[in-house]
C-alpha cells in the first residue's frame, strides 16, 4: 500500500513531461534569458559591491521573476493535465474502481507533478545562471561570452538531437526525452563555463561561481512543492482555465501577503536605524543591570525625535518581530522624581526597562532603569543595522492566522539579501524548507478533502 503513491507518481511524472507545453515553456525560458541580457542594461550603475552589481542585479531580478511566473503557469498546466483532465475523461475511474485509496492517488499525483516541476524549473534556473555569467550587454562595446554560447548551445542542440533520435528510432516522446536530457546537459555546460573564462583561459571553478545567487535559486526551488500542491488541490475540482486562474491568484496574493496582510499581523514603526552602539563601560556587552548606560548613533537622525524618559526597543527587522529585549513599557511621562539634572534616576522605576536618557541630534543616550538587582530581559545589545522603536511590537491574531495560511512566497524570494550582499545562513534555508513542507501539508490536505467526495463516475 505504501508503494501505491510512488507507482502513481512515476506515471504522473512521465505524463507531465510528455505534455508539449512543458518543453515549450522551458524553451521559452531560454529565449527570455537571452533577451534579458540585452533588455536589462539601463540601471546606469556599476559601482555596487557584491556578487552582482549594476545591470546584473536587474538581470537577476527579472530572471528570477520570469522563472517564477513560468513555474506558476507550468504547475497549472501539468496539474490539470494529470488530474482534472483525467476526471473529465473518466480515465481516473480505472484507478479509483480498484482498491486504491483516494488520498494515495492525490499524493501520488502531487509527487509526480512536483518531480516534473523541479526538473523543468531547475533547467530554467541553469539558463539564468548562464545569463548571469554572461552578464548584461550594456553597450555595443561589451564582448560576448564565448564559452556561455558555445557550451550552452551545444547542450541545447544535443538535447534536441537526443529527443529527435529517440522519437524517430524508438518511438519515445520527444518533449519527455528532450526535457529529461536538457537538465543534466545544461548543468554540465554551466560547470564547464565556470571552468573557462570569457577569453577561453582555464580558471578555478569558484572564480565565477556565485554562491548566494545559487542559494537564491535553491530557495525558489523550495517554492515548487507549494505551487504544485496548490495546483493539485485546485485541479481536483476545477478545470484547466480556472486552475491556472487560481494558481496565478494565489501567486499574486502570496507575493503581496507581507505588505497587504503582514503589515496588520505585526505592527511597529521604526524611528531610525543603529549606526553605532557605544557602551559607557568598555567591557559591557548588554544593558542588563539598572544604571547601565550607552550611546546609540543613527546614520541620518531619527524620523521621530525621541524624548527623555521614553522607552526604547530595538530589533533586526523593521517591524520589531525579533526584538532581543522584552519588557512592559514604563510609564510615560516618567515619574516626577525620575528626571534629574544629571540624567535619569534608575531607582525611580519599579520595573526594569530601557529608556532614553538624553537626545542630541543623531545620538541618543540610553539607560537601564529598575529597582534592586532585577535585571532587564535582554539577549544582546543593539548593533549596527538594528531598527529602533518607541513602542513594543503588537500582533493581531486574525491577521496572523490569515498570514500563516496564505502561502507567503516572499519567504522563497531571497533577491534582496543577495543584491544587498547579505549572506543567507543555512539555518534560514532550513526554515524556508520547513515552511514549504507546512504549506504542502495544508494544501495536500485540502486536495484530499476536495477529491474525497468528487464524483468521478
Amino acid at each position: 500500500m505504501l508503494s501505491l503513491p510512488f507507482v502513481i507518481a512515476r506515471t504522473t511524472f512521465i505524463e507531465s513531461l510528455r505534455q508539449p507545453i512543458t518543453f515549450i515553456l522551458v524553451a521559452m525560458s531560454a529565449v527570455l534569458m537571452i533577451l534579458l541580457t540585452a533588455a536589462t542594461g539601463f540601471t546606469l550603475s556599476f559601482s555596487e559591491s557584491g556578487e552582482n552589481s549594476g545591470d546584473n542585479k536587474l538581470l537577476l531580478d527579472f530572471g528570477l521573476a520570469t522563472v517564477l511566473a513560468l513555474a506558476v503557469l507550468l504547475a497549472g498546466f501539468i496539474a490539470t493535465a494529470t488530474m482534472s483532465r483525467e476526471i473529465e475523461n473518466r480515465t481516473v475511474m480505472t484507478i479509483v474502481s480498484k482498491p486504491v485509496p483516494r488520498p494515495a492517488l492525490v499524493i501520488g499525483k502531487w509527487l509526480g507533478v512536483t518531480a516534473a516541476q523541479i526538473v523543468t524549473v531547475a533547467t530554467m534556473l541553469v539558463f539564468l545562471l548562464l545569463a548571469i555569467r554572461h552578464t548584461v550587454m550594456s553597450t555595443a562595446a561589451d564582448t560576448i561570452d564565448g564559452p556561455v554560447w558555445v557550451f550552452g548551445s551545444a547542450a541545447l542542440l544535443l538535447a534536441l538531437a537526443i529527443g529527435v533520435w529517440g522519437s524517430f528510432f524508438y518511438g519515445w516522446s520527444f518533449p519527455q526525452t528532450a526535457t529529461l536530457a536538457l537538465f543534466p546537459l545544461m548543468l554540465v555546460a554551466w560547470v564547464l563555463v565556470l571552468m573557462v573564462s570569457k577569453k577561453w583561459v582555464v580558471q578555478p571553478i569558484w572564480h565565477d561561481f556565485k554562491p548566494q545567487t545559487v542559494v537564491a535559486c535553491l530557495a525558489l526551488l523550495l517554492a515548487m512543492p507549494v505551487l504544485t500542491s496548490i495546483a493539485v488541490a485546485a485541479s481536483s475540482r476545477l478545470g484547466q482555465v480556472m486552475t491556472i486562474v487560481v494558481c496565478f491568484g494565489l501567486f499574486v496574493v502570496g507575493m503581496a501577503s507581507t505588505s497587504v496582510i503582514g503589515r496588520y499581523a505585526v505592527r511597529n514603526d521604526p524611528i531610525g536605524e543603529v549606526l553605532a552602539f557605544k557602551p559607557a563601560l568598555l567591557r559591557m556587552e548588554t544593558l542588563r543591570n539598572p544604571g547601565d548606560t550607552a550611546e546609540i548613533e543613527a546614520p541620518s537622525g531619527f524620523r521621530i525625535q525621541p524624548r527623555v524618559g521614553q522607552p526604547l526597543y530595538f530589533a533586526a527587522s523593521p517591524n520589531g518581530v525579533d526584538a532581543p529585549v522584552s519588557f512592559q513599557p514604563p510609564p510615560y511621562p516618567p515619574p516626577a522624581n525620575a528626571v534629574k539634572a544629571d540624567g535619569i534616576d534608575p531607582a525611580a522605576y519599579d520595573r526594569p526597562a530601557l529608556v532614553v536618557a538624553s537626545v542630541n541630534d543623531r545620538r541618543i543616550g540610553v539607560i537601564t532603569v529598575g529597582r534592586g538587582d532585577v535585571t532587564l530581559p535582554i539577549e544582546r545589545a543593539p548593533r549596527k543595522g538594528d531598527y529602533l522603536f518607541l513602542t513594543p511590537t503588537t500582533y493581531s491574531a486574525p491577521a496572523m492566522a490569515a498570514w500563516g495560511v496564505i502561502p507567503n512566497l516572499q519567504f522563497f524570494w531571497l533577491l534582496d539579501a543577495v543584491n544587498q550582499n547579505q549572506p543567507v545562513p543555512a539555518q534560514h534555508l532550513a526554515l524556508v524548507a520547513a515552511y514549504s513542507a507546512t504549506q504542502v501539508c495544508i494544501f495536500l490536505g485540502l486536495a484530499v478533502i476536495l477529491f474525497q467526495r468528487r464524483d468521478v463516475g
